[in-house]
């Protein structure tokens, strides 16, 4: 439903509260004025403009994660849980509630003195210190923002009446006005002299990978995986070749084979794992019926099967992978856009992994993958800057596809490599 037909469910309190927080100027206690009023602010660019350019970092990445989904409703513990994971890191709130401050230049002399005295009666009479507020009660916070702002509305029946839902329309008008927003931060170049574009590569990698389980022996190490001179010979008929990962990195979260595996390869043989292509059956690597039939050339991956699997396998690591993959687009889809500027416009909505760093996160993740799943170039210009665009087949792909919040891959950190 649009604001329209949710305002004339909402309650007198609640559309009070919109009205409050728009600064609307109408009779409180007239409903059908109340509904006319807030629809004409709402409707104004400018206004959700100026409420998204004074969102908190937080309340912009949970409504990052209510954008991109084509789902009629959310549950209470469902909108928790988004807002949670999307609440900025508490560690500045704690110290300030703790007493923890920058130490102040020394003082000499009677400033000394004096500073010693307040010091000595602070230490006497300590303020009360409140606790920190938990990532929930962040979460039940920024539900409750969402409602003052209109942007999420309590279900009408009695089967929904614990459910929540965003208005259609407020969902397309807030995506337009943070795409306006993320624009400005962008640098466009010209079409780079040259460029990757790697469409259709990884679907023959597969089938690559299949054919030589089919024609050779692959026996499994005891953890499970290819031992490195099989691997290498993989890797060798691979369009795209990758070199093996280095004994020293820290290597888990994105795939149960990614511990010993380079990135692409390690998404692709995943793949073939879960989609029951491959078998690791009696310490060797076999494939399946399907499998057979793939690497016989009788079926074929499409595009789209890849796409939505690395959403899946890639979102626990990655909350707001989606949202990242459509502002890519959204931002690349029609011109040649510097990786550097593209960093500093989405880096405030990637979160750190463990060892990956937010840089590492978007560009060796995120945008390396959508280069390999070909998604968009990536290019170089005259003078050396990286460019991205989207490619038509990427545009088409992440428009088109949409995978639920808890829709994962599930992966084992048994995988955790501490070297």
């Amino acid at each position: 439903m649009n604001l329209a037909d949710m305002l004339s469910y909402a309650d007198i309190a609640q559309l009070s509260s919109i009205a409050e927080v728009y600064q609307c100027e109408c009779s409180s206690h007239s409903k059908n004025e109340l509904i006319q009023s807030i629809l004409s602010t709402v409707q104004r660019r400018e206004v959700l403009e100026r409420r998204v350019g004074e969102m908190s970092l937080g309340d912009l990445r949970f409504l990052n994660s209510l954008l991109f989904e084509k789902r009629a409703s959310y549950s209470l513990e469902d909108l928790t849980a988004r807002a949670a994971l999307s609440a900025e890191p508490a560690a500045d709130r704690e110290a300030e509630a703790a007493g923890i401050t920058n130490a102040a230049p020394k003082a000499s002399g009677a400033t000394a003195g004096t500073a010693a005295k307040r010091s000595s009666a602070a230490k006497k009479k300590p303020k009360p210190v409140e606790a920190p507020k938990t990532p929930a009660d962040e979460g039940r916070s920024a539900i409750a923002r969402f409602k003052r702002y209109g942007w999420l509305f309590g279900g009408i029946t009695q089967q929904t009446r614990y459910l929540y839902h965003v208005p259609e329309d407020v969902k397309k008008k807030l995506c337009d006005a943070i795409e306006d927003k993320f624009r400005t931060g962008v640098e466009q170049r010209e079409e780079p002299p040259v460029y990757r574009d790697e469409r259709g590569l990884m679907a023959a990698d597969l089938v690559s990978l299949l054919r030589f389980v089919r024609d050779h022996d692959a026996p499994l190490t005891s953890d499970g995986y290819l031992y490195k001179r099989q691997l290498q010979q993989v890797l060798e008929g691979f369009a795209v070749l990758e070199q093996l990962p280095a004994k020293t990195a820290f290597r888990f979260g994105y795939g149960r084979r990614f511990k010993e595996y380079p990135e692409r390869f390690s998404l692709i043989y995943d793949y073939a794992y879960y989609s029951g292509l491959l078998l690791e059956q009696e310490g060797e690597l076999r494939l399946t019926e399907r499998g057979r039939e793939t690497a016989d050339g009788l079926t074929a991956c499409a595009p789209s099967e890849l796409y939505r699997f690395w959403l899946r396998l890639y979102k626990q690591p990655i909350p707001n992978l989606q949202a990242l993959a459509q502002w890519i687009m959204r931002l690349s889809r029609h011109s040649w856009v510097t990786v550097p500027s593209l960093g500093r416009t989405l880096l405030p909505l990637v979160k750190p992994f463990y060892y990956d760093s937010e840089k590492n996160v978007l560009e060796r993740r995120t945008l390396a993958m959508m280069l390999h799943l070909g998604l968009l170039r990536l290019g170089e210009t005259q003078n050396g800057e990286a460019v991205v665009t989207m490619t038509p087949q990427g545009v088409m792909l992440v428009s088109g596809s949409e995978i639920r919040f808890e829709d994962t891959i599930p992966w084992s950190y048994g995988a955790v490599d501490s070297r």
